[in-house]
Parts: C-alpha cells; sequence; structure tokens
C-alpha cells in the first residue's frame, strides 16, 4: 500500500496499543480489517485518505456483502473504519471524518437510507404530468435522483445552466465549486415538457432566470421542496421520511452497485471539481456520459 496510508495506519495502532492499552488480540482484528480497506482503496487506485472518503467506504462495504460477510462481520470492519477515520480527524490529519454518515444499529450494518430502483421508480412516476406543477415537481424529483444533486443545488438552478442537446446539467456545488454531471434521458425528456408546457404557465406575466419557478417566478425554498417531496413519497405508498439526501444516496449506491467506477461517482458528486480530478483520474465530459447511460438505472 502507499506508504503514507501505511503510516496512517501504524500511527493509528500505536495509538491503540499505547494510549487505549487494547489486548493484542483486538489490535490484530483492527489491524486485519484496515489492511483488508487499504487493499481495497490500493485497487481502486487511491494514494491515500481523504476527508471525502464517504462513497470510497461506502463501496467497501458494498463489497463485502457481496463477498459473503455477515452484517456481524460488517459492521466490525466499519467499527474499525469510524475508529480509524475518527482518530484522523482528532489529530488533524484529515479536516473532517468522512465515515459519520455510515452509521450501524446494535442489529447489524446499516449503510445510509436508500431506495431500491423499485421504489426510485415509483416515487418518479407519481407527480400528475396533466397539471404544469405535476409537471414540474416530476422533473425537479426525477432530476436529483438523476444527477445526484443536493437540495440547495436543485433550487439554485438556472435557465443556462441545463443543456438538454448535450444532456448535461452545471452544478454549482459547495464552495462554489462548478460540475458537469450528465442527467439521463428521463431527466431530459421531463424537462423539456416543463420548459416548454409548465413553466410558462407558472410564470404567467412574470420574468425569471430561476429554472423551477414558484410563486410570481421566485425559487422554490429548501422547506417547499421538503414538503413537495414528502407529499409525493405519501402518495407513493413509500413507508418512512425520504430527504432529498436520500435520492443523492440513492445516486450513488445505484451507480457502485451497478459497476461505476469509484472516481466518476464521486465526481458526478461534486467532491471534485471537473478541472481537478487528477487526483482521482483524467475523466472526460464523453466518458462521464456513457458511465451515466451504463450505469444509471435511468440513463
Amino acid at each position: 500500500m502507499p506508504s503514507h496510508l501505511n503510516h496512517h495506519i501504524d500511527l493509528f495502532i500505536s495509538h491503540l496499543r499505547i494510549e487505549r492499552g487494547l489486548a493484542e488480540l483486538s489490535i490484530d482484528a483492527y489491524a486485519s480489517d484496515l489492511s483488508r480497506y487499504a487493499l481495497f482503496l490500493e485497487a481502486n487506485e487511491f494514494t491515500g485518505v481523504t476527508e471525502d472518503d464517504t462513497y470510497a467506504i461506502l463501496k467497501h462495504m458494498i463489497n463485502l456483502r457481496d463477498e459473503g460477510l455477515g452484517s456481524r462481520s460488517r459492521a466490525r470492519h466499519l467499527v474499525s473504519i469510524r475508529s480509524f477515520y475518527r482518530f484522523l480527524a482528532e489529530e488533524k490529519i484529515l479536516a473532517s471524518d468522512p465515515s459519520g454518515v455510515i452509521d450501524f444499529p446494535k442489529t447489524g450494518l446499516k449503510l445510509p437510507d436508500t431506495l431500491s430502483v423499485s421504489e426510485v421508480k415509483q416515487l418518479l412516476e407519481t407527480p400528475n404530468t396533466k397539471t404544469a406543477r405535476g409537471m414540474r415537481d416530476a422533473a425537479m424529483i426525477e432530476l436529483l435522483y438523476a444527477a445526484g444533486l443536493r437540495v440547495s443545488e436543485l433550487i439554485h438552478l438556472e435557465l443556462n445552466d441545463i443543456n438538454l442537446e448535450a444532456g448535461f446539467v452545471r452544478v454549482f456545488g459547495k464552495g462554489s465549486k462548478e460540475r458537469i454531471v450528465p442527467m439521463g434521458q428521463y431527466a431530459m425528456d421531463k424537462l423539456n415538457l416543463y420548459l416548454t408546457t409548465a413553466r410558462p404557465l407558472l410564470l404567467k406575466l412574470h420574468t425569471s432566470r430561476t429554472l423551477f419557478v414558484a410563486r410570481a417566478g421566485k425559487p422554490m425554498t429548501r422547506q417547499g421542496f421538503w414538503k413537495l417531496l414528502n407529499k409525493y413519497t405519501l402518495l407513493a405508498g413509500l413507508e418512512g421520511k425520504i430527504s432529498p439526501h436520500t435520492l443523492r444516496h440513492s445516486f450513488a449506491t445505484h451507480l457502485l452497485e451497478g459497476g461505476a467506477d469509484l472516481r466518476v461517482v464521486q465526481v458526478m458528486l461534486g467532491h471534485a471539481d471537473i478541472s481537478t480530478t487528477q487526483i482521482y483520474t483524467h475523466i472526460t465530459g464523453d466518458h462521464l456520459r456513457i458511465m451515466h447511460r451504463t450505469y444509471h438505472p435511468r440513463g
């Protein structure tokens, strides 16, 4: 494995032995789990650990499940990985702990809440596309899932951020970092219907640069979209609350489970700017589009 990753693991093992005083059997278990995780990172061409490793950890958990590990064994692996990242954050080696969102109950491993492909399809088909609001809502939810957007990114999209001819959406994420994400044919079709039919009806006499308009051409609020999504969740008959982030997690999980390359998914999620993806690999726009169409359920 890369020397600095090996160094970080050695530091953590020393911490377990010297500062926490764990028994050698426990230390061996931590070392074994982290060695397996390090081999996974090496196989996926990671040169170290970063604050954006949430989906690397998720992919590793999926791999362990596919290899036949039971929930208790996977939970133990996750304990080791979370302890490792927490240590790196506490030592200021990393600015934050990316493993925190991957939680597990006492009964076994719990990955971030996601929907199955069939549940997503059920939700996306719920809005009534015979009404202007229904066309808008259908386009918003479809695009949220199709491009793995954050809700703040979705509601702040402008008209010139959408390129239906090329099939891309331009997104300004955290830190105003720009990324270009493929959206798939389903989203393109629903956006085209919304733009040509519903949006003029919703605007009436108003003008707006905002893509998805609410009253008087103003952008929809985060709270407004949450209410909208909760309404369709109930109408779709899906149990439990579905947040906008549930669809973002589902986007990533479905791509990873379908076999998509981890770095491609991370670029789509906005964990690295398109212009600086050399920290992962050089990915062109054409390659992103092919990967999205190949591995996304609605690409």
